[in-house]
């Protein structure tokens, strides 16, 4: 994955009816690493890391890179949005497409956050590279992935077998006004 092309980053925080999107910080290495030795997070994903191995590889301001986004909620981390250039993806079909990826901590699950943090990127995205599409890759087992992606107005590219499990590929296009 690389960057999102030409994007100013970071940009100013976005702002939801509850929520803040924004750079990483310091304050938030210690949900990162809850967020990343999860096991419940990483059921589709291949696992939890270590969690001592985390407390020493993760830097002090950690994922601090263009398209990495905190998602805040009353002032604490309760997940991540990605949004990365797939420049080497599996699928020919997202090759060169910014992918859409997303983390949240089990006890942010179930209130809707990741619907609301994802469609205020999709805008964002639309809105610093118009007309631009997105890619969206999950476990067809992950019912509640599958789910969030057919809210923010995915469409399935194809099914495939990967890493032992079958992978649902989806699209979003952002919508242009009829002419």
């Amino acid at each position: 994955m690389e960057d999102l092309g030409p994007v100013v980053w970071p940009p100013e925080p976005i702002r939801t009816e509850r929520l803040v999107l924004r750079e990483p910080e310091t304050r938030d290495r210690a949900a990162f690493i809850e967020l990343l030795a999860s096991p419940e997070v990483h059921t589709y994903l291949g696992g939890p890391r270590p969690r001592d191995e985390l407390e020493r590889e993760t830097p002090e301001v950690p994922e601090r890179w263009p398209g990495s986004f905190v998602v805040d909620l009353d002032g604490s981390m309760i997940g991540q949005i990605l949004l990365r250039r797939a420049t080497e993806h599996c699928r020919p079909a997202a090759v060169g497409k910014a992918d859409l990826g997303y983390l949240f901590l089990p006890r942010a699950w179930g209130f809707g956050y990741a619907a609301e943090a994802c469609a205020a990127v999709l805008g964002w995205f639309d809105g610093v590279l118009p007309g631009e599409p997105v890619v969206l890759t999950t476990q067809t087992a992950n019912v509640g992935s599958m789910r969030l992606a057919a809210k923010l107005g995915f469409t399935e590219v194809e099914r495939f077998e990967a890493w032992d499990a079958e992978q649902w590929l989806g699209m979003w296009s952002p919508l242009t006004p009829s002419s």
